[in-house]
This record gives C-alpha cells, sequence and structure tokens, in this order.
C-alpha cells in the first residue's frame, strides 16, 4: 500500500516483480535502473541468496515528480523465485501497490509459470491483496529461446483476464520498459483516484508515461 508522507508532501509506492526462479525479475529491474538512471546517481541495494542466481530483492527509487502537490517516488523490488524462500516473497509483497509477473518462455518452465502466478495470488491474499484488483502486467521473457512457447500459449495459461502483456527479452531490454511503463501508469492512476489527487497538466496516466519517458533515452 502507497505510504503517504503529508509533513514532507511524498508518496510512496511500491512495484513488485514476481515469477519463477532465473526467470529474468533482477535482469529486467537492472534494465529498468540503466535507463532511467544511467549515471546510477542511486545506488541499487541488493542482497543474495544462497542458492539463486537472481538478487535476494532490488531497490529502485523513481522520482516521477509532483502529483495533487505531492511527489510520487516509486521503490522497484524482485522477489527470489525459489519455493524455499516464499516467506521472503510474502514479506516482499507486503504493501505492494502493482505487480510485474516475469514468466519464462521456456517450455521446460511452462508449469513453474503457472505454480507462480498461483502463488502470487495467495501471497498477495496473505497480505489482504487481491490479483484480480492490483495492477498486474505481464513480461513473456525470454523469447529469444529456442523453445519459447507461443505467446498464445503463455496467454491461455496465465492471462485469462488478458491484462496488459509485454514479449521481452531482458538482457536486450527488448519490452522491459514498455512494461514498466504500463503497470506504473495504471498504479499511479489508482493512487491518484485514492487519495483524491489532480495534475494540473491533465491525464494522470498520459502524464506518468511522459515523465518516465522524458527520463530516458528511450523514443517516444
Amino acid at each position: 500500500m502507497s505510504i503517504v508522507n503529508t509533513r514532507d508532501k511524498t508518496i510512496n509506492t511500491k512495484v513488485v516483480y514476481y515469477g519463477p526462479g532465473l526467470g529474468g525479475k533482477t535482469t529486467s529491474l537492472k534494465y529498468i535502473h540503466s535507463v532511467l538512471d544511467p549515471e546510477e546517481t542511486v545506488r541499487m541495494v541488493s542482497l543474495k541468496t544462497d542458492e539463486e542466481r537472481t538478487l535476494f530483492f532490488d531497490f529502485l527509487p523513481i522520482d516521477l515528480g509532483v502529483l495533487g502537490g505531492y511527489k510520487v517516488k516509486i521503490q522497484g523490488f524482485t522477489v527470489p523465485g525459489q519455493v524455499k524462500y516464499n516467506l521472503t516473497r510474502k514479506y516482499v509483497l507486503m504493501g505492494a501497490d502493482a505487480v510485474v509477473f516475469v514468466a519464462d518462455s521456456s517450455e521446460e518452465r511452462r508449469a513453474e509459470n503457472i505454480q507462480s502466478l498461483k502463488n502470487l495470488g495467495e501471497n498477495l491474499a496473505a497480505n489482504g491483496l487481491n490479483i484480480e484488483e492490483i495492477p498486474l502486467v505481464f513480461q513473456f521473457n525470454k523469447r529469444d529461446l529456442a523453445d519459447a512457447m507461443p505467446i498464445e500459449d503463455m496467454e491461455a495459461d496465465l492471462n485469462a483476464a488478458r491484462l496488459p502483456a509485454f514479449a521481452t527479452n531482458g538482457l536486450t531490454g527488448e519490452g522491459v520498459f514498455d512494461a514498466f511503463v504500463r503497470v506504473t501508469e495504471a498504479m499511479v492512476d489508482g493512487v491518484a483516484k485514492k487519495y483524491q489527487l489532480e495534475s494540473p497538466d491533465g491525464d494522470i496516466a498520459q502524464i506518468t508515461r511522459e515523465r518516465l519517458r522524458h527520463l530516458t533515452s528511450i523514443p517516444k
């Protein structure tokens, strides 16, 4: 849940990258960091698990500017994918405002994708959140793999609600920033409605998209 600081006039929001182990969560968040902060003025904080190549979690604050007199900031986290770290995944989801589900396109990971999405729903519920209500975007990652499943099959497995989904490659960054922008638009728009905030510049989602694009060298 977003945290409002009336004294500092800030709203801190939280996006969590979720999915099976080694599916590309950390690679995706590192890419977001590289395009939003190429000079690394803000250091990503990371802790490693014992066995998994991905990082325990990442912290990425992004300043989105002013909304209704409040400065909106984003914290980006990843979670460990291995089953034995479920308590940690549940803890990281606490207070989440949006989720990017990073699925592995490999045919061999099909069952793990499905199980991880089920686990996401369970852990959100344990935190008083609803997978059908929280802003959620899918990344169908590792599209360069030789055994990559057809997008249609991944949609059928994971995305019955037809939520926004992006074919991505975490190593090259293809589609990764687009997924981040989409989930951030939905999240900030939801926060604005919740706290009845308005922007003097117009549509909240469009403004969020433009501000994120402005922070990068990626063409609009």
